[in-house]
C-alpha cells in the first residue's frame, strides 16, 4: 500500500460529499481531440458550482483567486450527466475555500455514479468596488 493510500489522500469516496450545487449534461462540443470532455470544460463547471457557494457563504459577490489539489479521477463522456457538489471547509476573513467534487451519471438511465474530478477552490468576498471584504460570520 502507498503512504498516500494510507493516509487517505487518493481514496475515492462512493457517495458524493458536500450540497448538489449545478448539473449539466456533458455535450460534444465539450470535447478534446480523443472525444473524451475537456478537463477544462469540467474545471469550468467546478468553479460555476463554486462560485454560487461561495456567494451564497459571503452573501454577495466573490471571485474566484485559487485552484489546489485538482485530481483527475476518469473521463466524462458525451451525455454524461455531471454534478457538482460543494462543501464549505474554511472562511477566513474576506476568503472561503470549497471542496468541489465533479460526479457523474448516464444521461438516459442515471446509472453509474461515479467521482470524476475533485479540488479546492478558493474564493474571497468582495464589495461593489471589487475589493475585498469580509464574509459575515
Amino acid at each position: 500500500m502507498s503512504d498516500d493510500a494510507q493516509d487517505g489522500q487518493n481514496e475515492i469516496s462512493d457517495t458524493p460529499q458536500g450540497d448538489r450545487t449545478i448539473t449539466v449534461v456533458a455535450m460534444p462540443a465539450d470535447t478534446n481531440p480523443a472525444g473524451d470532455i475537456f478537463g477544462g470544460w469540467i474545471l469550468s463547471q467546478m468553479d460555476i458550482a463554486g462560485g454560487v457557494a461561495a456567494s451564497r457563504r459571503a452573501e454577495g459577490r466573490c471571485v474566484t483567486i485559487g485552484v489546489k489539489e485538482m485530481e483527475f479521477h476518469k473521463p466524462v463522456h458525451v451525455g454524461d450527466l455531471v454534478s457538482c457538489y460543494t462543501d464549505v471547509i474554511s472562511v477566513g476573513r474576506s476568503s472561503i475555500a470549497i471542496k468541489i467534487e465533479a460526479w457523474t451519471t448516464n444521461h438516459y438511465h442515471q446509472t453509474g455514479l461515479a467521482k470524476v474530478t475533485e479540488g479546492v477552490f478558493t474564493y474571497v468576498a468582495i464589495d461593489e468596488n471589487r475589493k475585498p471584504r469580509p464574509v459575515p460570520k
